[in-house]
């Protein structure tokens, strides 16, 4: 466990120099029907007290002897945040339901008879028949293009509509999207393939714009619907008389395990579906059937408006993080990157900047308080454990092109090689049960404290586990198959003798890797980023799967016999080496962890404050 005092030190500072919130004339612990309102702490930080005792709110909170000796267990998860879970579950299946037939819909042409594309049971499912250059293209197209939206989606929340407005913008645009969509899969379009791929285009654009939107501001929706009940620790003696503390951050921790697990059992039931619905009725229904699930977003948001905890835009935060920083970073350029970099790691960098240090004198765009630069130092620490992720995210990018072509290469015993990698949604939906009530609790018991980044690291680890199995099943290809190095060639007729189920092993470790790395990301994104920056923070993590998918056409050149040995070889090199890098990078960050969650909320509220429930 975390020893010594846990470095309130900071958290003392910078609740001493925070101004008090007033501009909202509601009780403490209540929440209005349009705003989140923070209860005002009115009771003894954890430093300030020699024994613990109730708080105003009738809690027990812990000393300091206590938060470093007591064992720590999650809290009751609200039933609003199971309504946001099913929101994305919905969501998910709508996303993976409609993309998973992206390819055969632009790469193979009409089958012999058949308008819709259907093929029945022994053909291949096809429509506009472009080729797969051309799929290859709008596919990872749309892959990159969804994971850049998220800035945009992120901005406008923050800045401007907040969180739970922009969803409901992004569900209406994404339905936009999806109905153009259906309309380049009707019969009477997909006969005029250059009018059907124009319409497709378009929708797929939009579509992404929608997506892009929802994405970074579901993911903080869903916890704040715990945070704002308890946003702090506090002490729950068990049944057996055990003294425990209920951690919002393993809470959190706990939200976004489930929040995940439903993400995979809403694409695990929207790719699986919509294969069939393709093959057997045709692209209309696959593209039809994810979209009246996705109706039922707007339907369960608006239900459940006067329930959700939300909080109010805050206008110009962005900006004004952006000239903090700049303000931090005058005097410390070199032409050396290394001491540009060295002074940006400089004890006094942000203490320099906090507004108490400029007194009267303090510039006219500087109306934060010392919290809130505490809350952005934090926030860009966030972002540069996010900067570690495009490594990650090359070991997990396999599991949907390389991989799949690795199974075909194996005896498949009747099994389709594109259903071998639903091995890993399923594993997910079983092991994030697991996780969650044995092996973290039991880690817990063991006084092992297992923080986010030690989280990352060994999901790194897991990752690399992962390509290492598939660089050795490759190498048994080519050793034990009878066309050698070049198994995947149109002039093979034979398959290696082992069975393609020996793929279970590395979808097995990518699960857990997804565990330990994707969801703790989520999660790190949502406690380190300033409140008023979740979304921000949010969607710089969804970004780093843009640029691993940027950076994966470096190894185009080795996705190809004789060469794949080459590729999961590097890859599990490199996702070993990140994940050495990274914890040598963060070990020192590790240790703040606490630290850094008892930061306190800052009173900055932008441009826009909050009276009675309306903005100003």
């Amino acid at each position: 466990m975390t020893s010594g005092p846990i470095g309130l030190d900071l958290a003392e500072v910078s609740k001493a120099n925070a101004p008090q919130v007033t501009d909202v004339p509601t009780a403490p612990g209540t929440m209005n029907e349009k705003f989140l309102i923070i209860p005002e702490d009115s009771s003894p930080s954890v430093s300030d007290r020699k024994g613990s005792h109730p708080g105003d709110d009738g809690k027990e909170y812990p000393t300091e002897e206590e938060v470093e000796s007591l064992r720590r267990v999650c809290g009751t998860v609200p039933w609003s945040s199971y309504t946001v879970a099913f929101v994305e579950l919905c969501e998910r299946f709508s996303y993976y339901g409609t993309t998973v037939v992206f390819v055969n819909f632009i790469q193979n042409p009409l089958p012999p008879g058949s308008t819709t594309g259907s093929s029945g049971t022994h053909g291949q499912s096809g429509a506009l028949g472009l080729g797969q250059r051309a799929s290859t293209g709008l596919t990872t197209f749309n892959s990159m293009w969804a994971y850049c939206m998220p800035l945009l989606g992120a901005y406008m929340a923050d800045q401007y509509w907040g969180r739970y407005k922009t969803i409901q913008i992004s569900i209406g645009i994404a339905i936009l999207g999806h109905i153009i969509l259906i309309v380049a899969t009707i019969p009477s379009v997909i006969a005029h393939p250059n009018g059907a791929i124009a319409a497709f285009s378009v929708g797929l654009v939009i579509f992404g714009i929608g997506v892009g939107g929802f994405k970074p501001n579901i993911s903080p929706l869903i916890a704040e619907q715990y945070e704002s009940k308890h946003p702090k620790q506090y002490i729950q003696v068990q049944k057996s008389g055990e003294r425990t503390i209920v951690d919002p951050t393993m809470t959190v921790s706990r939200i976004y395990m489930y929040f995940y697990m439903m993400i995979n059992i809403g694409s695990l039931a929207g790719q699986i579906g919509m294969v069939y619905a393709e093959k057997y009725v045709g692209f209309w229904l696959s593209f039809t059937l994810p979209t009246v699930m996705f109706l039922c977003c707007p339907v369960v948001m608006f239900l459940m408006r006067k329930k959700y905890a939300r909080r109010p835009p805050t206008g110009s935060v962005i900006a004004k993080a952006l000239k903090l920083w700049g303000l931090a970073m005058k005097g410390r350029w070199s032409i050396n990157p290394v001491r540009t970099a060295k002074n940006m790691r400089a004890d006094d960098f942000w203490e320099n900047v906090k507004p108490s240090r400029f007194g009267q004198h303090k510039p006219a765009w500087m109306t934060f308080d010392d919290v809130w630069v505490d809350e952005v130092r934090r926030g860009l620490k966030a972002c540069t454990v996010f900067l570690w992720y495009p490594v990650y995210w090359l070991s997990y990018n396999q599991m949907t092109n390389n991989l799949v072509s690795q199974a075909a290469t194996m005896e498949l015993h009747g099994a389709p090689n594109d259903l071998i990698n639903n091995v890993n949604p399923i594993s997910l939906v079983i092991f994030i049960p697991l996780t969650d009530m044995f092996l973290y609790p039991g880690l817990e018991r063991m006084g092992i404290r297992f923080t986010p980044i030690k989280k990352i690291t060994w999901g790194f680890i897991m990752a690399s586990a992962a390509m290492i199995t598939a660089c050795v099943t490759q190498y048994y290809i080519y050793k034990l198959g009878a066309c050698g190095d070049h198994p995947s060639s149109e002039d093979c007729e034979y398959q290696a003798p082992i069975n393609v189920w020996v793929q279970t092993i590395a979808y097995l470790l990518i699960a857990f890797s997804e565990i330990f790395a994707s969801i703790t990301g989520l999660e790190y994104a949502f406690t380190k980023a300033p409140k008023n920056m979740r979304s921000v923070v949010t969607a710089v993590f969804l970004f780093m799967s843009s640029i691993s998918y940027a950076v994966s056409q470096a190894f185009v050149s080795l996705s190809a016999d004789p060469l794949l040995i080459w590729n999961y070889g590097i890859i599990a090199v490199l996702a070993a080496l990140g994940g050495v890098g990274f914890w040598l990078a963060h070990r020192k960050l590790d240790k703040q962890e606490d630290k850094l969650n008892f930061i306190p909320e800052s009173s900055f509220k932008g441009r826009r404050l909050s009276y009675g429930g309306q903005a100003a």
